[in-house]
């Protein structure tokens, strides 16, 4: 059963999500709250294992929120729902910690689904969407070092082929693209994106892109 709690500031708009989640046979609302530091509350009360984040409301916003769930260590995972496509909300939300991000206009299967699959630690960014946010935003990452990527520690820790495997992550690849640019099976790209993300330290797909960016490793076209 995956558990969710729901933030945002309108009631209508948590009656409406609840009633979409509650018809699932595998997801619960343990509750819901109307603005950030009600959310932190929440979160660190009953652990959901997702927390469904507005990002517009009142005294704290769903950004700072999820930062301070991240931050907390919470094994709750945020995923943020924005009313505009890859606005500086998105981004702002993907930097502090949330696990993805959708519209507020999706289909409840792509709901469900994005709650489903930020349940199971994977990230809700399409590659194609991951490439067209990384683009959009690249103003806001670091200039590209004179003498390379920076030399972040944990850089040093990846293999030459899972550096490869990063790249090709932050380059919006899909798992079959990575698998046949690099003449791999797919299963061993998985493994490949799992000992990344624990080596980089990174809560999922997305904020390893963001690793790959912030160190230079890859720059927006």
């Amino acid at each position: 059963m995956t558990t969710v709690l729901i933030v945002d500031d309108q009631p209508l708009q948590r009656m409406g999500f609840r009633l979409v989640l509650e018809n699932q046979a595998d997801m619960t609302v343990v509750g819901e709250a109307a603005h950030g530091a009600e959310a932190v509350r929440m979160t660190a009360a009953l652990s959901p294992d997702v927390v469904l984040m507005d990002v517009r409301m009142q005294g704290m916003d769903g950004i700072e929120a999820t930062h301070r769930i991240a931050a907390s260590g919470s094994r709750s995972r945020v995923l943020i729902l924005t009313t505009f496509d890859l606005d500086e909300y998105a981004y702002a939300g993907l930097r502090a910690g949330a696990s993805g991000f959708l519209l507020k206009d999706a289909l409840p299967t792509e709901l469900i689904s994005g709650i489903r699959a930020v349940a199971t630690g994977d990230a809700v960014v399409a590659p194609s969407l991951t490439r067209r946010l990384l683009t959009r935003f690249a103003p806001h990452f670091p200039g590209p070092e004179p003498h390379g990527p920076h030399q972040d520690n944990r850089l040093a820790r990846l293999t030459d082929r899972e550096r490869e495997v990063l790249i090709a992550i932050a380059n919006g690849c899909t798992n079959h693209e990575i698998a046949e640019r690099l003449v791999l099976a797919e299963s061993t790209v998985k493994t490949h994106i799992g000992r990344i993300l624990a080596k980089v330290e990174a809560r999922d797909r997305v904020q390893a892109v963001i690793f790959a960016y912030d160190t230079g490793l890859v720059r927006p076209a």
